[in-house]
């Protein structure tokens, strides 16, 4: 009897497998594309901007989502020296690099949308 070939176990099939799960562990969850996204549109916002612009989000988890995307060094944080103090927040130079799969997914989501209401 001849035996099944199996693709997940291949040395490159089991990085990309890692590769993925990694990412999406980074960037799962409901807000952090919103985040990401405005975020790259936007240049540099403050708290009460962000808040305002993602639709939905209440500060605490915007709060955690940002700090997450901080501590994968996706999104940084800067202190300005002013009164009241004041938080901005920017996408770092390797957010950026999110950006064409940001579209590509917008993009996805769009021709999925269509493909799904145009049949019904």
């Amino acid at each position: 009897m001849k035996k099944k070939a199996t693709v997940n176990n291949t040395p490159d099939c089991q990085v990309r497998m890692q590769a993925i799960s990694d990412a999406m562990s980074i960037l799962s969850g409901k807000w952090k594309f919103h985040i990401l996204g405005t975020l790259i549109e936007g240049d540099k916002l403050g708290f009460m901007d962000l808040l305002r612009e993602v639709d939905g989000i209440g500060s605490k988890m915007l709060s955690k989502e940002l700090q997450d995307l901080e501590v994968n060094r996706l999104v940084s944080r800067t202190v300005m020296n002013s009164k009241p103090i004041t938080v901005e927040y920017s996408i770092t130079e390797y957010g950026k690099t999110l950006s064409p799969l940001i579209d590509a997914l917008a993009n996805w989501g769009i021709e999925y949308r269509q493909s799904v209401y145009k049949n019904k």
